[in-house]
């Protein structure tokens, strides 16, 4: 009888863990919002942009996505402070000509209203885009 409640009591410990780390995960990510979605949020929560434009064929996309996006304090500082949006230049072409988008990846920072701040062309390391964040964050902008 007892090996059957320590393996029980094994499986349940295994699930669980599997469960918070999941939770965790899902916390430790960038909250991604459509282009449409996150201007629109932007201005109800008044908070600035983060606008990424990236493609799945890009080299430094896919860098940046590993590295600068995995980043513990980048990933709290864009979810805390900004609303992320990111805009795949294939599907959503349209987007990517209003910002005159010619290379990837391409990095805007809006306004609430969705004024450009800043544009920000190519791969950005970790410690830069922390601080990019924290300089764009303190721009007064009136919105």
């Amino acid at each position: 009888m007892r090996p059957k409640y320590i393996c029980c009591a094994l499986l349940i410990t295994m699930c669980l863990t599997g469960w918070f780390l999941n939770v965790a995960y899902a916390s430790d990510s960038i909250k991604w919002y459509s282009y449409e979605e996150g201007k629109a949020l932007a201005k109800i929560e008044k908070k600035k942009v983060f606008l990424h434009f990236y493609a799945d064929w890009c080299v430094f996309c896919r860098k940046m996505a590993k590295e600068t996006f995995q980043d513990a304090n980048v990933v709290s500082n864009l979810n805390d402070t900004f609303i992320s949006i990111r805009v795949n230049t294939d599907s959503e072409r349209d987007t990517a000509l209003t910002y005159g988008v010619t290379g990837l990846p391409a990095n805007w920072f809006l306004t609430e209203m969705g004024q450009p701040i800043v544009n920000i062309p190519g791969f950005i390391a970790p410690d830069a885009m922390l601080s990019l964040l924290k300089e764009v964050s303190e721009v007064k902008t009136g919105g």
